[in-house]
């Protein structure tokens, strides 16, 4: 089938005009082969030309070998997993094929009810299809000269399969599949992924997980967000569905101080994935992105268009926007001044609906890459709708490098959001904190 990306010098071409979508150093070696900065792609994540009707329905699945396994007397540690492709919809209302993993673990569960299921949400992977979770399961490190992929996801996902939960992992849309490109923090797109996932797990062969298994929600960052948008999209979406609980850590609820706070730091490169995810999602801003991106704006999201996150560290650290534009402004300047922009970042709010079930946000108040303020901003819009809201305001010091203050609560809090998660999937009743947000950090 056809393929996202040709050879460069169409990629090349197809940047300078800003065409149907961003297109990089991704090529195609025979028909359905697609080899993306050296990695080559495997046939599993070309979706077919059909898909199911039924949203989470399963598209296809293989077994998937865990990069760690141990032998144990039940069966291999942390448990068996299965690759999935899975179908949802988009946020334009289109069928769109998700690829991701479920993982049966090897621990039995303790607590209370039939083994439950968590759906974990990565965080920013990239925007390659080398850089998708799935892959990241099967090959932690990926580093051959022209792409550094890490599945750091990896940790949060055998921390829970050690609880004796089952776990399903999205890629995303547009993330490991090779039709589209990954729509970045759109927020519909990624909650009816996680979703979804958790439809599809259901339906795994051998799987122990059924409709009656409690269900939660794991994410941080990127993954934060979605959870925190799934929160919100279940009782529209997928009221069979019930969430026990939802950990969203990080969340980046508000894109437009988001767009902001990333522009010129370690991570800079995701302001390009942003912007290529919004120009996938709604094609009527691609003549905004025309007139307001030079040549090396454009050259720029082509070339993030397939980047893993160490690729975005290594080639766009510290970058600024005021050099992708013609006329000198920041992107966040020109959102500022541009009401198409602004509505459109509006749409993607989190915090405009109650979430369903209990949910704990953690925050790093030092964060100043997914800022604090914003993400304490969407506790306290939850709260004032009558949300079940535990919120944990991780107190770090400020280093300076707004990375490290971003991912320093990552490692420190997650034990603590896998023991409330936990409680949640073992029926244990969540105890709201929304009476303590005047003085809060």
């Amino acid at each position: 089938m056809p393929v996202r990306r040709r050879f460069l010098a169409a990629a090349v071409t197809a940047a300078a005009c800003l065409g149907t979508q961003a297109l990089s150093d991704t090529t195609a070696t025979a028909a359905d082969t697609v080899v993306s900065r050296g990695v080559t792609i495997p046939a599993f994540y070309d979706p077919p030309a059909t898909l199911p009707t039924a949203d989470g329905a399963l598209v296809r699945t293989e077994p998937l070998p865990l990069a760690v396994s141990l032998p144990g007397l039940d069966g291999p540690l942390p448990g068996r997993a299965t690759r999935l492709m899975y179908k949802s919809t988009d946020s334009s209302g289109q069928p769109v094929a998700v690829t991701g993993a479920y993982i049966e673990p090897t621990a039995a569960w303790r607590g209370d009810g039939p083994r439950p299921l968590v759906a974990v949400a990565p965080g920013t992977m990239g925007q390659g299809d080398q850089c998708a979770a799935s892959l990241g399961l099967e090959n932690p490190l990926t580093l051959n000269g022209q792409t550094v992929s890490v599945g750091y996801e990896d940790i949060a996902i055998y921390r829970l399969l050690a609880t004796g939960a089952a776990v399903v992992v999205t890629d995303y849309a547009g993330l490991g599949t090779t039709d589209r490109l990954h729509t970045y923090v759109n927020r519909v797109d990624e909650a009816h992924a996680v979703l979804d996932a958790v439809r599809a797990a259901r339906s795994v062969s051998g799987a122990s997980v059924t409709a009656g298994s409690r269900v939660g929600l794991f994410g941080y960052s990127q993954g934060g967000g979605a959870t925190a948008a799934a929160a919100e999209l279940q009782s529209s979406y997928a009221p069979d569905v019930t969430l026990a609980g939802t950990y969203a850590g990080a969340p980046p609820a508000d894109l437009t101080s988001v767009t902001k706070a990333i522009d010129g730091s370690e991570l800079a490169g995701a302001l390009g994935w942003s912007l290529n995810g919004f120009l996938q999602s709604d094609p009527s801003l691609k003549p905004i992105a025309e007139a307001h991106l030079n040549t090396a704006g454009k050259a720029a999201l082509a070339d993030l268009s397939t980047m893993c996150v160490g690729d975005a560290l290594f080639g766009y650290g510290y970058a600024k926007s005021t050099k992708w534009t013609t006329d000198g402004r920041s992107i966040s300047d020109i959102i500022a001044a541009t009401p198409a922009l602004q509505t459109f970042l509006n749409s993607q709010r989190i915090g405009t609906l109650k979430p369903s079930g209990p949910v704990r946000l953690a925050t790093g108040v030092s964060d100043n890459l997914v800022p604090h303020a914003q993400a304490r901003t969407l506790a306290v819009d939850w709260c004032r709708k009558g949300a079940d809201v535990t919120y944990k305001a991780v107190v770090l010091p400020n280093v300076v490098s707004p990375l490290l203050n971003h991912f320093a609560p990552l490692l420190t809090d997650q034990g603590d959001a896998v023991s409330w998660l936990t409680d949640r999937l073992s029926g244990k009743q969540a105890t709201s904190n929304c009476w303590s947000m005047p003085v809060q950090p």
